[in-house]
């Protein structure tokens, strides 16, 4: 298996958000990959759907139960676009996903409207240490050029 070219599956990830938001729909996209095969690709579809379980990389991680024919993804990575929520995130552990690495974090999603950061306060947790490895690229772009105009 090649190595994983970390940088273009997370770009492929920011733009397939781009899209998304074009469309209407949540600035959210994600990969996953085995090695540098991109196995399946997600996108929030919380608004068309009306299910708030419809992240980008809960439905990644569902389309790839299909396509690998099993529920544990070790030997995955997944790149997402944004930092993933506590849904998400335990939805990636569970399945022993590798590691996860983003775009943009929290304080980078929160003049936009787009941080879990809250969500993870009300649950009480934190990510020190980290339930597997999570690393933010830089992708060479701005967090409006993603998230669009500020809330603030």
């Amino acid at each position: 298996m090649s190595r994983p070219n970390h940088l273009s599956h997370l770009t492929e990830a920011v733009r397939l958000a781009m899209e998304n938001r074009r469309r209407g729909a949540r600035p959210f996209g994600a990969v996953l990959a085995q090695g540098d095969r991109i196995v399946t690709t997600g996108v929030n579809d919380m608004l068309d759907s009306k299910d708030p379980s419809s992240h980008a990389e809960m439905n990644a991680l569902r389309a790839a139960g299909s396509a690998l024919g099993r529920t544990d993804l070790s030997g995955c990575i997944v790149y997402a676009s944004g930092h993933p929520c506590p849904m998400c995130l335990a939805a990636l552990v569970l399945a022993n996903v590798d590691a996860v690495y983003y775009a943009f974090g929290n304080d980078e999603a929160e003049p936009y409207g787009y941080s879990t950061a809250g969500v993870y306060r009300r649950l009480g947790i934190t990510l020190a240490p980290p339930p597997l490895p999570l690393e933010r690229l830089d992708v060479g772009m701005s967090p409006a050029q993603l998230y669009g105009t500020s809330h603030d």
